[in-house]
Formats: structure tokens, sequence, C-alpha cells
């Protein structure tokens, strides 16, 4: 699966926006606006570990890789990159 913002949009609108996604695009700081929470991060890591099949480490899991649904899909795309060579 290759469409990483879709699944992870519609998780984040689901869980955290309980359905109300006018105020979330793909560059939304998802911490500073409030969406998501250091619990919310775990939630979107058990999402990403499961989905796309994907291991991350605790060095991994800076708020930098979790910004927005744009640095999340950075993050799995360098994840996937760097498993497949």
């Amino acid at each position: 699966m290759n469409n990483y913002k879709e699944l992870i949009r519609d998780f984040i609108v689901d869980n955290f926006l309980f359905g109300n996604a006018e105020k979330l695009d793909t560059n939304t700081p998802l911490f500073e606006k409030g969406i998501i929470d250091s619990t919310g991060v775990l939630e979107l890591l058990a999402l990403i570990e499961e989905n796309f099949n994907i291991q991350v480490s605790d060095e991994e899991l800076v708020q930098s890789n979790f910004s927005s649904i744009s640095a999340i899909e950075k993050f799995i795309q360098s994840k996937n990159n760097h498993t497949s060579t």
C-alpha cells in the first residue's frame, strides 16, 4: 500500500477529530493544534507498524517524524526505502 496519507488521515479524523476533518490537511501541525499527544503517537505507531509492516525504534519516536501527515508519510517512505535496500 503506497497511499499512506489516506489511511493516516482517515485514522486521525476518526480517532482524534471524531469525524471533523475540515481543519486537517497534510501539513497541519498535529501537536501544535492539539490534535494528537504522546498517547496519540503510540496509537499512530501501532497503526503504522501493523499496516505498513515496519518497526519503529525508540530513537525514531521523535516529534518531527509525527508532526504532520506529510511528515508521517515521509517517515514511512524512508523506512520502506531503507528496508528494501
